[in-house]
């Protein structure tokens, strides 16, 4: 068996090119949407995920703004800026990149993002509407999952999907996204007992632990559906995945690589939740 490749690159090009036409009609409407991004410190990985986050902003048109602060800045000084970004009828979307330095509360910022303006899905309110299945913003990572399957074709209802890991910013919401989809959802994580028993049974297998390349060919069933959130340096100093690709990729059916899977949605998916935003914030359905 030869798995397809499951191209989050495209898929994310064909989401954007949407994005550019419903920006263009809501332009036309007086509405620009905007998005801010704040970065605390210099994480060289958030410099590189930040610009990327620019990048598409001006790529589908939404007006972008970086709002820089110092790593030694306060908690306090970075909660009143967050606190005027709420108030600024210009900006629609805001997002705070983590991690952030070692004094901040990341859980006290996101908890202070007004939740029409959360475009990560990350505040307690919109993580409460999903559990609930109530209308509400969608973290990003799991939105694109989701937006990958059933662009790729790939049937959930009745499905068994096995997740493993319990992050707040993947797992656990991927995991309410599928079970919301019809599919039954098993969950693990890194201190799972034998996990290869759980997750040779999934029909859909999505790997978001952070441990490079540990989910192998003994840990899938012939023709499950992978998807691999990870992104890891393994000592030859290569970005690959949660999953080994070369070891798993001849049992799928379909597998998104690293790079170049769900890292492209994700980007993509911020982008849509930043025009939903604007859109709910101007009473647009």
């Amino acid at each position: 068996m030869t798995a397809k490749l499951i191209n989050g690159k495209e898929v994310a090009q064909t989401v954007r090119n949407e994005l550019k036409q419903e920006v263009i009609r809501l332009k036309e409407q007086g509405i620009e949407p905007g998005l801010t991004v704040i970065l605390v410190g210099n994480n060289p990985a958030s410099e590189t995920y930040v610009r990327g986050k620019i990048r598409a902003s001006e790529e589908v048109g939404i007006r972008s703004n970086l709002v820089r602060m110092s790593e030694e800045a306060s908690e306090e000084e970075l909660l009143a800026v967050v606190k005027q970004l709420n108030e600024d009828p210009a900006v629609h979307g805001i997002l705070v990149q983590l991690p952030l330095p070692a004094h901040m509360d990341p859980n006290k910022v996101i908890a202070t993002i007004s939740p029409n303006k959360d475009v990560d899905g990350f505040t307690p309110i919109n993580m409460g509407n999903l559990l609930v299945g109530l209308e509400g913003i969608i973290p990003c990572t799991p939105y694109g999952i989701m937006e990958l399957l059933k662009r790729s074709g790939i049937e959930t209802e009745g499905k068994h999907a096995v997740v493993v890991g319990r992050s707040n910013i993947v797992g656990k919401p991927i995991s309410l996204l599928l079970q919301q989809a019809n599919a039954t959802v098993t969950m693990c994580h890194s201190r799972t007992r034998d996990l290869p028993s759980f997750t040779k049974q999934a029909d859909i297998l999505v790997v978001a632990v952070g441990m490079a390349e540990m989910i192998t060919a003994d840990h899938v069933k012939p023709g499950a559906v992978v998807i691999d959130v990870g992104m890891n340096r393994n000592r030859e100093g290569k970005l690959v995945g949660d999953v080994d690709f070369g070891g798993v990729a001849p049992l799928a059916s379909a597998i998104t690589p690293v790079p170049g899977g769900v890292g492209p949605m994700t980007v993509a998916m911020l982008m849509k939740n930043t025009v939903i935003a604007a859109k709910q914030i101007h009473g647009i359905s």
